[in-house]
């Protein structure tokens, strides 16, 4: 890469273009970003140590926490010191892998939904064979398939970012590296580029959301044909919290990555991306405890035993 580019460093505006409001958007993030890796580290210790919670579902929550402490930790910190220290120098090097690893961590997350959809149908759906085809074997492999997907699917939009020539400007009206921004600083026609990774992103991102949406037909279907009441709930209620956070995910990540970077507004890309990037993974651990007994009560044994000991 550095064959095709001028630019040694790029220069990441942060937050916000005013000094005033840095004071009062920075605090508030890295509560969140704290309030957010604490409540995926409840989780996780929370599913580890239960035995009620070692059924598949709470195997792909617990992988989603941990993957929401690598999103969000991807960005935020680098953001904050940089916001503190107002140093928003970064390398080129730095940029190309800080882009690289926030891509992973995103599109694992959707491909990890698309499993967690997969899951639920199955549950509903095929309740007396659940257990057989949802076995330990089977959940490994879609984790893992999920990473490897996200790793490649990275790549690609890496190289395919920075394969372009930077000659200047080098400034990014971002708090951290993402394509629009960064592919809008080439200093040679990007449209290219920018029509190549809108087909892909759009292929394989709506292909994903098209299973996801088949998942919840057959869900839906089932569900209105159970005659209780309580019993359609129940059913309804297990795919209440993913159903939120696909909804939080896509909503906000489509509306940065699923149109042209000629059309990218920095003021709309910046609110976008604090949504899908900081609140949403912190705000996941809410969506799944508010909606769940089970969650709940492994956290109220979990904090009591910490506060007996």
């Amino acid at each position: 890469m550095s064959n095709h580019t001028g630019v040694t460093y790029f220069i990441l505006m942060g937050f916000s273009d005013t000094p005033q409001l840095r004071l009062v958007v920075i605090p508030f993030f890295l509560l969140v970003y704290t309030f957010g890796l604490l409540g995926n580290i409840s989780i996780i210790t929370a599913v580890v140590r239960d035995h009620r919670l070692h059924s598949p579902m709470y195997f792909f929550l617990k992988n989603l926490s941990f993957l929401d402490m690598c999103y969000t930790s991807a960005t935020i910190p680098k953001a904050v010191v940089m916001s503190f220290t107002g140093s928003g120098l970064i390398s080129y090097l730095e940029c190309g892998a800080q882009l690289y690893v926030f891509i992973t961590f995103a599109s694992t997350e959707c491909f990890l939904l698309t499993a967690m959809a997969y899951d639920r149908f199955l549950a509903i759906l095929r309740p007396l064979l659940y257990g057989t085809i949802m076995n330990h074997k089977c959940r490994v492999e879609l984790v893992v398939t999920a990473w490897v997907s996200g790793a490649i699917y990275s790549a690609f939009h890496t190289f395919n970012t920075f394969s372009l020539p930077y000659c200047g400007p080098n400034v990014v009206e971002h708090f951290f590296c993402d394509i629009p921004p960064v592919m809008r600083l080439s200093c040679t026609d990007y449209h290219l580029n920018e029509e190549v990774g809108f087909a892909v992103s759009s292929c394989i991102v709506m292909s994903s959301f098209a299973l996801m949406v088949l998942s919840y037909v057959g869900i839906v279907s089932t569900v209105v044909r159970i005659p209780s009441v309580d019993g359609r709930w129940k059913a309804f209620s297990t795919c209440s919290s993913h159903l939120t956070t696909v909804i939080l995910f896509y909503g906000t990540g489509s509306f940065v990555y699923l149109r042209p970077a000629s059309r990218y507004s920095r003021t709309q890309g910046r609110l976008a991306s604090i949504f899908y990037s900081i609140l949403t993974p912190s705000l996941n651990p809410v969506v799944y405890c508010l909606r769940n007994k089970d969650m709940k009560l492994a956290l109220q044994k979990l904090y009591c035993r910490r506060k007996y000991s």
